[in-house]
């Protein structure tokens, strides 16, 4: 009657292993799918969509500035040592010029004129006038002409000052004759006859009218 002791105290060490087992086994699984929904998954923020209030807009491209044309004018002065006569007319960013001494030294020249009002304008036999527009009130510059340089001033000139020629055929002889009518009314000029300078009899600068071996000429504003 006393063997059966044992044996179920075996057995119910059996049964309370077993029952322990089953328990831990249940709560293991429980904390991991605990541990799972407490952490949630890394998610990528969503990309912030650009509003149209903050997006700068693109600024123009900042455009040229508008192009200085030279104004429509006409020029004339003296040289530095008082020597010559320089004039300078200009039309449409184009110039030309004529450099006389009043007795046998001239030069017609000719050359356009960039916006920013600087000039080089050459001429016959290697001349050539480089000058500077001022404000459009004066031309600043200098004339290479025979191996000499020649500084001048040709301040704005207002009609008749300015720049004229009159050229004609007179009893066979070619005529060619340049003026420049300075403000105050001094005129400097050069009469070439068939390639002989001499100095140019006066114009009246109102009409341009000239009297030359006895014909009556008119010289005529000169543009370029």
């Amino acid at each position: 009657m006393k063997r059966p002791g044992p044996l179920l105290t075996l057995l119910a060490g059996l049964l309370l292993g077993a029952f322990m087992l089953s328990l831990n086994a249940t709560t293991g699984t429980k904390s991991a799918s605990s541990y799972r929904e407490a952490s949630p998954g890394v998610t990528a923020p969503p990309s912030p969509t650009p509003s149209s209030s903050t997006t700068p807009s693109a600024s123009p491209s900042p455009s040229k500035s508008a192009k200085t044309v030279p104004p429509h004018a006409d020029y004339a002065g003296r040289t530095d040592d008082d020597s010559s006569a320089v004039a300078v007319s200009l039309r449409g960013g184009k110039a030309i010029a004529y450099f006389c001494d009043g007795h046998d030294k001239e030069s017609w020249l000719k050359g356009d004129v960039k916006d920013d009002g600087t000039m080089k304008l050459t001429g016959r036999h290697g001349a050539e006038l480089n000058g500077t527009l001022k404000d459009g009130r004066s031309i600043r510059g200098t004339v290479d002409l025979g191996g000499r340089r020649y500084a001048f001033t040709a301040d704005k000139a207002v009609k008749p000052s300015g720049l004229y020629r009159a050229t004609a055929t007179v009893r066979g002889a070619t005529l060619d004759g340049g003026w420049i009518v300075l403000p105050g009314g001094r005129q400097v000029g050069i009469l070439d006859r068939d390639g002989r300078p001499s100095a140019a009899p006066r114009i009246d600068p109102e009409t341009g009218a000239v009297t030359i071996d006895g014909e009556r000429l008119t010289a005529q504003p000169v543009t370029p």
